[in-house]
């Protein structure tokens, strides 16, 4: 594998800091958020001072029940052809459940949600992971999440899902150390069982980022620095293994640029420190689960269809909380998922919060609550507009928000822009009239 070095998440938001950043060999950039034939020109500067760029997928869903979506892979595969990339990441997560395969609507959960580490989850993921990796022109690496949940019965530990399916796949591992932290906390699993049963040399990089607790709960924002116990797992990880790579993540609150540089540079530390005491122990880890697996047939992708189909719609349609689940945890993450949904969608349309100032949030979260997500973000948010028309007036409401509204939809709604000539503007100002009439 090739050695990447020490690498940053790059984001529009702190693109000129991460030019002017010393030590920083690669940067990894969200695909879904790259269009190939209009690459910033940050990233093109980047590029052409040697610094790799990897495209770090969050779309395609391999740990859902149907086979990876053909187009989202094409996608995928333009954006490291483009970048000249090594490889290309995603996550081990499902992000859609429904749809043909069990029958009923389908939904998106706008996240990254935990696959359940069961013989049948395990052999559809496989699956899917196969069918991405022959249609991308560069290996795949898969990145272990965070859960706030957890699946019952479960039949495999975390590393033991993840040893199975880089053996069975050949697949690489990215290792999210604050991951790790975050099930450590949420669920009870030990970050240093993890590590001891993973495949070491299969580890392409590893992501490091910071969090916050609150209630007992870790959050994986991406918005906070970095804290000790996550840094130690790196220092544990770096004390089995040298890692190709390693890359700070920061999504949101972005710190000014000596804050990320600190960060950076106590990720160099800490790697250091586990460099220095890696001893003959490394490698070692537990003995591998029995079971060689098999292929995912219809019937088991059904199965786990539907699982995913009654989890995803209790946390965004407000259907009963499957047996099994801790229901104080679901209504946890049910109202992340509605705060990311807003957060998201104010940024795709940010004439929306604008509009509408302090209303926005509340009446996207009321909104949110009886209308799942069914298609991207920016489907989302023509939706929300569109309720929010749908709605009677409220007294005292602002006649000219809801007409910024409807002017905002009529722009984004239709398959082109439309046009702001002046003699077409006067029609549809005169058809406006006529039709009061």
């Amino acid at each position: 594998m090739a050695r990447l070095g020490t690498g940053i998440g790059w984001r529009p938001e702190i693109a000129d800091v991460v030019e002017g950043m010393p030590g920083i060999d690669w940067v990894e950039a969200v695909s879904e958020n790259l269009c190939p034939g209009h690459l910033p020109d940050s990233l093109l500067r980047l590029r052409e001072r040697g610094v790799t760029v990897v495209p770090h997928g969050v779309s395609l869903g391999l740990g859902g029940a149907e086979r990876p979506d053909a187009g989202r892979l094409a996608a995928l595969a333009e954006r490291a052809e483009v970048l000249g990339s090594p490889l290309v990441t995603e996550h081990i997560a499902f992000v859609r459940a429904g749809g043909t395969l069990t029958a009923s609507p389908l939904l998106e959960a706008g996240h990254l949600l935990p696959v359940p580490r069961t013989r049948d989850a395990l052999d559809v993921l496989c699956e899917n992971v196969r069918i991405a990796q022959d249609a991308l022109p560069v290996p795949l690496a898969v990145e272990n999440i965070a859960a706030l949940v957890s699946w019952p019965d479960e039949e495999l530990t975390e590393g033991q899902f993840l040893y199975e399916l880089a053996d069975r796949t050949g697949v690489r591992l990215l290792i999210d150390v604050a991951n790790l932290h975050t099930n450590h906390v949420n669920l009870g699993a030990d970050p240093a069982d993890a590590l001891a049963e993973l495949p070491l040399e299969a580890i392409a990089y590893v992501h490091v980022a910071g969090g916050f607790e609150r209630d007992g709960v870790w959050h994986d924002s991406h918005a906070h620095p970095v804290p000790r116990p996550v840094l130690d797992i790196l220092t544990d990880l770096a004390s089995r293994v040298a890692p190709p790579g390693v890359l700070l993540e920061r999504d949101e609150n972005f710190p000014d640029g000596d804050e990320l540089r600190g960060e950076v540079e106590a990720i160099r530390v800490a790697m250091e420190k586990g460099r220095a005491s890696r001893t003959a122990a490394t490698g070692r880890r537990a003995p591998r689960p029995s079971g060689s697996g098999s292929a995912a047939d219809d019937a088991v992708r059904q199965r786990l269809g539907l699982a995913q189909a009654a989890l995803l719609s209790a946390l965004v349609a407000g259907t009963p909380v499957p047996e099994g689940f801790d229901r104080v945890r679901m209504g946890v993450q049910a109202r992340a998922l509605a705060g990311k949904r807003a957060d998201v969608v104010g940024k795709v349309a940010p004439e929306l919060p604008v509009i509408l100032g302090a209303r926005y949030r509340p009446a996207f979260l009321a909104y949110a609550q009886g209308s799942p997500m069914t298609g991207g973000y920016r489907r989302d948010a023509l939706d929300f507009v569109a309720h929010l028309l749908r709605t009677v007036p409220g007294e005292g409401e602002d006649p000219g928000v809801r007409r910024e509204l409807r002017e905002w939809w009529l722009e984004r709604s239709g398959p082109v822009p439309r046009s702001t000539r002046p003699g077409v503007r006067l029609a549809r100002a005169t058809r406006r009239v006529l039709l009061r009439r």
